[in-house]
């Protein structure tokens, strides 16, 4: 196993405001999760922009930490994992099939999404920072079939196709996240799937502008000119912004360093207009439907 500089604990700290404990309890855990995703933005420029992912690890320490970035699943847990093993936690990455917004006989996708096992006071929790507008904001108990509760609202963990089948309760109802499998990843086992994801022509991300933040207050999360921030107590506010706006948004909303070679990108997926769907409902929420070529569950993840 390659051997890699540690991770800079005291800049990522600084970068999510964290100045709390850095004991490895589930307090800490806790605290470093909810920090990270407010702070932290999902998104996939780079991929939009045809440049694809470096998941090396001082690539992703300079990208998410020294220029203020974000980035999409395997780059925010990839980063989150090596901070929380610095700290002294147990931690090891899974991988998932996205079912995000799919009708429920929807053939299964290959395993696009990198979530993480975190083994502490004999538990293991469920870790994700890296799953958009739909990120648990809590650890979740992954022996625990009852709902659980978090600063966003439920989530359920049930066994699934050899696997656990994560669930969100939104609107009154639970929709399927993704399914997660126990298998523990190498970080060579992420290589392929974001190699595709990043690359394939009709993966969501080759083609629609996607960002989002979770803050205590809300869910914000952007789908190419449409802005939908649903607040903690389920109050939901949709805005149709121009491309400048959506710039501005990026900026000011997200916080992330706006570049001008950005911009003609932007606008050209801004250019298409209303993209439809619920956005407080997650960044997976466009799937295309067969014979309209547009990017397809398969080539999907968060």
């Amino acid at each position: 196993m390659a051997s890699h500089p540690p991770v800079d604990l005291d800049a990522y700290c600084a970068r999510i405001g964290h100045d709390g404990s850095r004991a490895p309890t589930l307090a800490t855990l806790g605290a470093l999760l909810e920090r990270h995703a407010a702070a932290i933005p999902f998104e996939a420029i780079d991929v939009l922009l045809g440049r694809g992912v470096d998941l090396a690890p001082a690539a992703l320490e300079a990208k998410l930490i020294g220029r203020r970035r974000g980035g999409y699943c395997f780059e925010q847990n990839g980063l989150f994992k090596r901070v929380l093993r610095a700290l002294g936690f147990e931690v090891e990455g899974l991988a998932a099939r996205v079912r995000w917004m799919m009708p429920p006989h929807a053939p299964p996708g290959p395993r696009t999404h990198m979530a993480l096992r975190v083994a502490l006071a004999g538990e293991a929790w469920l870790v994700d920072v890296g799953f958009g507008s739909c990120v648990p904001t809590s650890p979740l108990r992954l022996r625990d079939r009852e709902p659980q509760q978090t600063r966003h609202g439920a989530f359920r963990l049930t066994p699934d196709g050899g696997g656990l089948l994560l669930e969100a309760h939104i609107g009154g109802e639970w929709a399927p996240v993704y399914r997660l499998y126990a298998e523990p990843q190498l970080d060579v086992d992420y290589e392929a799937p974001n190699w595709l994801t990043s690359t394939h022509p009709r993966s969501l991300f080759r083609n629609e502008l996607l960002v989002a933040r979770t803050t205590p207050e809300a869910r914000l999360a952007l789908l190419g000119n449409r802005l939908t921030i649903r607040g903690a107590d389920g109050v939901v506010d949709r805005r149709l912004l121009t491309a400048g706006q959506v710039a501005d948004c990026l900026a000011g909303t997200f916080g992330l360093p706006v570049e001008d070679d950005w911009l003609p990108r932007i606008r050209e997926v801004v250019s298409r207009g209303d993209m439809g769907g619920d956005m407080g409902r997650g960044m997976a929420g466009r799937v295309s439907r067969a014979g309209t070529g547009r990017p397809t569950p398969q080539t999907r993840a968060m």
